[in-house]
């Protein structure tokens, strides 16, 4: 009974040290993520763009396979800038931080334009919910990302 009591308190102690997470602020830090994530995708640095998922990410999209890891979905980035005309940009619309401080998610609002057989540009919007991760050294990482199209 002492060694619980013991354990009690020591539990207490630990999570009375820590520090109050403010939300709000790491969710405007990740919008802000978000966005200079969308700014580098429209860019040829596929380096940059590939950087913000983690190692182990999973990307989902309508009508295509499940790709997990950085590698697959950086063969994805790379072939996808090779279609003619392709742009992709997009926008967060809200996040919501978890009161640790390291897990979030966001629902976004992306825009992704080819060209078709005759070079005329296709414009289709979608929705996206990424969940983030805040690894050991402060960062934000993307470790799952599911999106699909808007209705038509």
């Amino acid at each position: 009974m002492k060694r619980l009591s013991l354990l009690f308190a020591l539990f207490l102690m630990i999570s009375c040290n820590q520090e109050k997470v403010d939300t709000e602020k790491e969710g405007q830090k990740l919008m802000q993520l978000s966005r200079e994530w969308s700014k580098s995708a429209a860019t040829d640095n596929i380096d940059k763009t590939v950087s913000y998922w983690s190692d182990d990410a999973i990307f989902i999209s309508s009508g295509q396979p499940t790709l997990e890891g950085k590698q697959n979905i950086r063969q994805m980035v790379e072939s996808m800038s090779k279609i003619p005309g392709f742009t992709i940009s997009w926008e967060p619309i809200s996040v919501s931080v978890s009161e640790s401080g390291d897990m979030a998610y966001m629902i976004e609002k992306n825009t992704m334009t080819i060209s078709d057989s005759i070079g005329n540009p296709i414009t289709t919007t979608g929705r996206v919910v990424t969940i983030w991760k805040k690894n050991k050294d402060g960062y934000w990482k993307n470790v799952v990302e599911i999106g699909t199209d808007d209705p038509k």
